[in-house]
């Protein structure tokens, strides 16, 4: 019986995502395809000349995921009051018709890259489903939606569950509810939900909060500008990173000032996958490259003046200089007050044979 409350890796299409592997890098497209699905293919083809692992967009119906009446009593000061329209309308406007689903996905899968979407409604969550999707992401605005968040990981595919604006306790009870499905594939998501969002508000170490409190594999969902909070999330062991992605910041659409473009996000998956491959292991040991300087950098014992055989070595007798040929100094105290047998010309390292 595995005792384990969450896996430490997990399949995701043809990749395993956990510690020691890859990192997992999401393309979050999300409304950046403009209404049109020729776009949308040409934002999944460059995602995958970028280096992406997986394009990934947002299903919801504008009805079903915001009020205009509830935003008309809020006064909007972040994003949301920028627009210039409705909140209802701009979701309406930026909408993922879920008939471009299966081509989108199918499209994905004939160039090599890993198709997935955020599901706001029940049917979103089962047309997941019906299109077998490799993961389900769970948005931070869903985080104490309890009963979607139970419905989602009952369908038992692995969910990348999104912490912004949420409270330690709030994540435990979205957590509890994933153990209590059964779902053992789990990546618990720092995000911040700004956007964009500061880089001083990342808060990156919270990754050993989740990876200690909650025993899970961690990732970070990154509104903020550049590729800085990806590399440090990645050097504190996220296994997924997820960065909104468009052809042109300039573009018309709520998503496109905050995203990546092209160029920022290729620097970013080769910046990551450089890191990756110096991170190395925890073991501690002598590299190839190394092996000259084990001698070049460190120091040995020398002869100060030259020494006839016969006579007694006092410490006067002795420098301590690179490179590392002969005795080391840590048994300087040992040689000395020994007789040489054999001429030792100053400057020359001292070896043991010359005892």
């Amino acid at each position: 019986m595995d005792l384990r409350r969450f896996q430490k890796e997990i399949k995701i299409g043809k990749k395993i995502i956990g510690v020691g592997h890859p990192s997992y890098i999401i393309a979050e497209i999300g409304a950046n395809f403009d209404g049109d699905i020729n776009k949308a293919k040409e934002l999944i083809k460059a995602a995958k000349e970028c280096g992406a692992d997986c394009a990934k967009f947002q299903t919801f119906k504008s009805e079903k995921i915001v009020s205009d009446k509830g935003f008309a009593l809020m006064e909007l000061k972040g994003v949301h009051g920028t627009w210039g329209k409705t909140v209802g309308q701009v979701f309406k406007e930026v909408e993922f018709p879920r008939d471009w689903h299966l081509e989108l996905r199918d499209y994905c899968y004939s160039i090599g890259i890993d198709f997935s979407t955020a599901p706001y409604d029940y049917e979103a969550v089962d047309l997941c489903e019906q299109l077998d999707l490799h993961f389900i992401k769970i948005g931070s605005g869903e985080i104490t939606w309890l009963d979607m968040i139970k419905y989602i990981a009952s369908k038992n595919k692995p969910v990348f569950l999104a912490t912004g604006d949420a409270t330690l306790s709030e994540i435990d009870e979205a957590v509890r509810t994933i153990e209590e499905t059964g779902n053992k594939s789990l990546v618990l998501m720092q995000c911040i939900t700004n956007y964009p969002s500061k880089i001083e508000s990342a808060n990156i170490n919270v990754l050993k909060t989740y990876q200690n409190a909650f025993d899970v594999l961690t990732g970070y969902s990154d509104h903020s500008p550049g590729p800085v909070v990806a590399l440090g999330s990645v050097a504190l062991g996220a296994v997924v990173i997820e960065k909104h992605f468009t052809l042109n910041k300039h573009d018309i659409g709520p998503d496109h000032p905050h995203s990546m473009d092209v160029n920022e996000f290729k620097v970013m998956v080769d910046f990551i996958r450089e890191l990756e491959a110096a991170m190395g292991t925890t073991r501690k040991f002598v590299v190839e490259e190394e092996n000259e300087t084990v001698f070049v950098q460190r120091r040995g014992l020398y002869a100060k003046r030259d020494l006839k055989a016969g006579d007694k070595l006092t410490d006067d007798d002795i420098d301590v200089l690179r490179p590392a040929l002969g005795i080391l100094p840590k048994f300087r105290s040992i040689i000395v007050g020994k007789t040489a047998k054999t001429n030792i010309e100053q400057g020359r390292p001292i070896f043991w044979s010359d005892f």
